[in-house]
C-alpha cells in the first residue's frame, strides 16, 4: 500500500481576514449599521443591546433555525456577545423605529447587490440590462391582525401580508420588496418607470393589462406574458410564413382560427384595444400592437400562448416560450425564503415585529446569495451545478459558524468566563412559585 502523504495544516485566518467574512462586512459595514441604527432612532443608547452583534444575531440566527421567538433571539444574543439582558431592554427593542432600520438594511444590501452582478446575460439575450421577474407571496399571519392586514378568503384564514418582490437575473436577488395587504390586487403592487428601460420583464397572469404592457413600452421595457384565456386579439400581420397551401389568419381573432390550425409554432403580429389610464378625469380609447407567440404543446393538446413586445430581430418565437420558463426563478426564491429562512412562520401579534421578522427574512437571503455569488465565482467550471436550494440548506447550517465569525471580526469580544453568567441568567425558571415535581423530595 503507498502511504498518503499528509498535507500541511491549513493555517487558521482570524475571522476579519476570511474571505466571506470580509464580503458580508463590504456589504453591511459596521459603520452603516451604527449610522442607520442612529438615525431612524431605532437605538438611541447602546449600552448592552449593540447595533451590529444584533443585526448579525437577527440575520444569521433566527432565518435559518425553527427558533420562531423574540425570547429565543434573546438567549441567542446573550450566549453569542456573553452578555445577560433584561427583558426589556431585548423585547421594547422591536419597535416601529427598529422596523425601519431593518427596511433601510434591506435597500442599501439590494443596492450594494445590483452594483456588483452575480450573473451575466448569455448571448441571446445581448442589447438587454436585465431579466426581471414581479411576484407576489402571502404570509398567513396571527388572527389578531386581521384589522391591519385581513385576508382574501376570511372564512378559512383571518389575516395574512403580501411580499411583492422583483427578482433581477444579474444581481442573483431582490430589486425591490414591498410589504402591503393581502387583498392588493396584483397588478396594483406593479410600478412601471424609467427603470425598466432595455429590461426584459416576466409576468404571470396576475399582471395581465393591455394598459401595462403598453406603459413598459412607453417607458423602453420590454415583457413576455401569458396570454389570458378570455384574450381574443385581432390578428393583423403573420412574422413566419409556412410552406403550402397554409390557413389565412390576418383578420382573423385567435379563437376563431386556433382551433383549425395544425402550425407547431404561430409567430404573428395582434391589436388590441384597452383604455388609457384617467387624464384629468377621463380615460381615452386605445389600440396597440403586439407580438403573440404560440407553441403546441403535445401532452396538453393545445396551445401555450405568449405575448411580447420583443421583436423578431431579437428572439425567436421559440426562444420566446423557453424564456418564459425563467420565471420559475422567483418561485424557487419564495421557496428558499419559506422553507429555509422560515418567513412563513411568524407567530407575533404585534405588526411591528412581523414586519421586522419579514425584513430580516430578506436580509438573510441577500447575504446567502452575496455568498453564494462568491463561492460560484471560484468554480466557474461548475457554476451551473450550484442550485439555489441545494446552497440554502448549505448556508443553513453553516450560518452559526459564521454568525460567530462575524461578531468576532466586529471586535466584540467573548469571554468563556462570562459564560456562566448566562447559563444562570437562561436556566432559571423566572416562575418563582411554580411547583416542581421532584423539590419534594430530593434538594
Amino acid at each position: 500500500m503507498v502511504k498518503r502523504k499528509k498535507g500541511r495544516p491549513r493555517k487558521r485566518l482570524r475571522p476579519e481576514n476570511d474571505p466571506v467574512v470580509q464580503k458580508l462586512n463590504q456589504m453591511f459595514p459596521p459603520d452603516f449599521l451604527e449610522k442607520t441604527a442612529k438615525e431612524t432612532g431605532a437605538f438611541k443608547r447602546e449600552r448592552k443591546v449593540k447595533p451590529v452583534a444584533m443585526f448579525w444575531v437577527l440575520v444569521l440566527g433566527f432565518g435559518v433555525t425553527l427558533e420562531r421567538s423574540l425570547s429565543s433571539l434573546k438567549r441567542r444574543y446573550e450566549a453569542e456577545v456573553a452578555e445577560e439582558l433584561s427583558s426589556s431592554s431585548w423585547y421594547d427593542r422591536f419597535t416601529p423605529e427598529f422596523r425601519e432600520f431593518l427596511r433601510r438594511c434591506v435597500l442599501h444590501g439590494i443596492e450594494v447587490q445590483a452594483q456588483q452582478p452575480g450573473r451575466l446575460l448569455k448571448e441571446r439575450l445581448q442589447g438587454f440590462k436585465d431579466l426581471v421577474i414581479q411576484d407576489s407571496t402571502v404570509i398567513r399571519l396571527h388572527k389578531s391582525l386581521m384589522r391591519k392586514w385581513p385576508a382574501t378568503r376570511t372564512s378559512t384564514v383571518a389575516a395574512g401580508v403580501k411580499v411583492s418582490t422583483v427578482v433581477s437575473a444579474i444581481a442573483d436577488g431582490p430589486h425591490t420588496v414591498r410589504l402591503m395587504g393581502e387583498r392588493v390586487a396584483e397588478v396594483k403592487t406593479l410600478r412601471i418607470g424609467p427603470w425598466v428601460r432595455d429590461r426584459i420583464m416576466l409576468l404571470d397572469l396576475g399582471f395581465f393589462k393591455y394598459g401595462v404592457f403598453d406603459h413598459i413600452q412607453e417607458n423602453g421595457g420590454y415583457f413576455v406574458s401569458r396570454l389570458m384565456n378570455g384574450a381574443n386579439p385581432l390578428i393583423v400581420g403573420v412574422n413566419r410564413k409556412w410552406r403550402g397551401r397554409s390557413v389565412p389568419v390576418v383578420g382573423e381573432h385567435l379563437k376563431d382560427v386556433l382551433p383549425r390550425l395544425k402550425r407547431k409554432v404561430l409567430d404573428l403580429e395582434v391589436e388590441v384595444e384597452f383604455k388609457r389610464r384617467k387624464y384629468n378625469g377621463k380615460r381615452s380609447q386605445a389600440k396597440q400592437r403586439f407580438r403573440l407567440v404560440a407553441v403546441y404543446n403535445d401532452e396538453e393538446k393545445k396551445y401555450h400562448s405568449y405575448l411580447t413586445n420583443i421583436g423578431v430581430d431579437k428572439l425567436e418565437a421559440e426562444e420566446i416560450a423557453l424564456l418564459y420558463r425563467a420565471r420559475w426563478e422567483i418561485e424557487l426564491t419564495f421557496k428558499e425564503l419559506k422553507s429555509r429562512y422560515r418567513l412563513d412562520l411568524i407567530p407575533s401579534a404585534k405588526p411591528e415585529v412581523v414586519e421586522a421578522f419579514i425584513w430580516i427574512g430578506i436580509l438573510t437571503l441577500l447575504c446567502s446569495r452575496r455568498i453564494f455569488i462568491m463561492v460560484r465565482s471560484v468554480n466557474p467550471e461548475k457554476a451551473s451545478r450550484f442550485t439555489h436550494l441545494r446552497w440554502a440548506n448549505t448556508f443553513a447550517e453553516n450560518a452559526y459558524r459564521l454568525m460567530s465569525a462575524m461578531i468576532e471580526s466586529n471586535d466584540i469580544e467573548f469571554s468563556i468566563w462570562t459564560l456562566m453568567d448566562v447559563y444562570q441568567s437562561q436556566a432559571i425558571d423566572p416562575n418563582v412559585n411554580r411547583e416542581r415535581l421532584m423539590e419534594d423530595w430530593v434538594a
